[in-house]
């Protein structure tokens, strides 16, 4: 029999390792139970944080070939070194993950190395990655094991010549014809990184738009920008059959509404139709822990599952599935063990597209207050108007302020833009502290910057935005 814990974290991902540290933080004893051999879950080894590396390489690899000579900065015979830039990348995770480690130690968490399993309400099996078992016992349990790919039938993925967006991190060469399946997050940002270096893009996506879910009008707008950088895009087509062999991939697409199959040839394929909850094996059904349509944990507004003392966060409940909700979740279930009355707003959780130009969102789209039958106000402001932005040559994109058009509070906001990402982090604070309109056009903003468009967007809700 294994030691007792106030709480016992399953999952060492953006949720889990910070309800472990917070938890601890409070007094608890804690532990962390994570099968990788490295702390930080799908985001820190193969999500986000390699993504962004490799992102901000290719983006290094563009300026080099076609923009420092505008600058007065000749640069010659500018080439690929392609193992050097993904050394760097696995570089950069290893850094970031050494971390985490460290501020376990810092926050004395125990970090148990092994596949937990749920026995019961308050205890945990481990099967120990270096060989052996051991029986943990908590007062609380957060299940916090993050979310896996998702499948697509007919496309067998095989990290060759099908991959995951965890191959498409690790690639030998740039293929010459990259078909990506799915126009999320995922699959824009991975096609982008290699239509920088070279390969030729294909975007199959099942819907008649891309980024579904993001504001209509942002999702044209980036398309647009992404097409004048060579990528192609087949909206509308479902793929129904692959075949790979030596030379390549055949898939078989459908349209969505029925009709005549196509053939589509390429080098790679990379499989981006979304991520399913990781939930299987972990004796959930066992405890007695419900789970609704989509194997995600059914919990309620404090994420305390069906099972008194078992908890849920991050991608294996409801909500989007973003690194830092998972963060702001592993904060609050952590405080609510403690005692505490934590609240998260979710209509203030932004979302991010690391493309160029990037997309940033937080709150409604235009879609979602038409459907909600919700009257508001549009200020627009346009990023060729803005001097910082005609200084950096990323004059591409626009900031989209929605606000109510009787209490003219901001219901969302949506940037496309070269550092969209940073400047959603005002939006979010401005939504999550009730903010108007009015209020951002009132808040000073240095020049020349970026975010004046922000407030230029604000001075446009009242139709008086200035340098427009």
């Amino acid at each position: 029999m294994g030691e007792t814990y106030d709480v016992i974290v399953i999952g060492g991902g953006p949720g889990g390792y910070v309800a472990a540290i917070r938890a601890a933080q409070l007094g608890m004893k804690t532990a962390c139970v994570e099968k990788r051999a490295s702390l930080g879950g799908t985001c820190l080894n193969v999500g986000c944080i390699p993504s962004k590396a490799l992102l901000q390489s290719s983006e290094k690899f563009i300026e080099a070939q076609r923009a420092f000579a505008a600058h007065g900065v000749k640069v010659a015979g500018v080439s690929l070194d392609l193992g050097t830039m993904l050394k760097r990348k696995d570089k950069v995770v290893g850094e970031n993950t050494r971390g985490v480690e460290f501020l376990f130690k810092k926050n004395k968490v125990a970090w148990i190395k092994g596949t937990a399993r749920i026995a019961a309400a308050n205890t945990i099996e481990v099967a120990l990655s270096d060989g052996g078992s051991d029986t943990l016992k908590a007062k609380s349990i957060v299940i916090a094991t993050g979310s896996d790919v998702t499948r697509l039938p007919g496309v067998e993925i095989d990290e060759q010549r099908i991959v995951s967006s965890t191959g498409a991190l690790t690639l030998a060469q740039v293929p010459k014809r990259l078909v990506v399946i799915g126009a999320g997050y995922i699959g824009l940002e991975m096609g982008s990184v290699w239509g920088r270096l070279g390969a030729q893009v294909t975007v199959v996506e099942f819907l008649d738009r891309i980024t579904p879910g993001m504001d209509a009008e942002v999702a044209k707008q980036l398309q647009r920008s992404l097409a004048k950088q060579g990528s192609t895009f087949k909206p509308g087509m479902k793929v129904v059959g692959a075949k790979s062999d030596n030379k390549g991939v055949t898939l078989t697409l459908e349209p969505a509404q029925g009709g005549a199959p196509e053939p589509l040839e390429a080098d790679l394929v990379l499989v981006a139709v979304g991520r399913r909850p990781y939930t299987e094996a972990l004796g959930l059904e066992q405890a007695g822990v419900a789970l609704d349509e989509k194997k995600r944990v059914k919990v309620d507004a404090g994420f305390r599952t069906s099972v008194p003392g078992i908890y849920a966060i991050g991608d294996v409940i409801a909500g989007p599935m973003l690194a830092h909700k998972a963060e702001d979740e592993g904060i609050a279930v952590a405080e609510i063990i403690a005692g505490q009355k934590p609240h998260i707003d979710y209509d203030a959780i932004p979302a991010v597209i690391y493309t160029q130009p990037e997309v940033a969102s937080v709150g409604k789209t235009e879609e979602d207050l038409k459907a909600q039958n919700i009257a508001y106000a549009v200020g627009k402001f346009p990023f060729t108007a803005n001097a910082r932005a005609r200084c950096n040559g990323d004059t591409e994109g626009f900031v989209k302020i929605l606000a109510d058009a009787k209490t003219d509070r901001v219901l969302g906001i949506h940037i496309v833009s070269a550092d969209a990402g940073t400047m959603i982090a005002e939006a979010a604070l401005a939504m999550e502290y009730g903010a108007s309109s009015e209020d951002i056009a009132r808040t000073c903003h240095a020049h020349p910057t970026l975010p004046e468009a922000v407030k230029e967007a604000a001075l446009a809700v009242a139709k008086r935005a200035i340098h427009i």
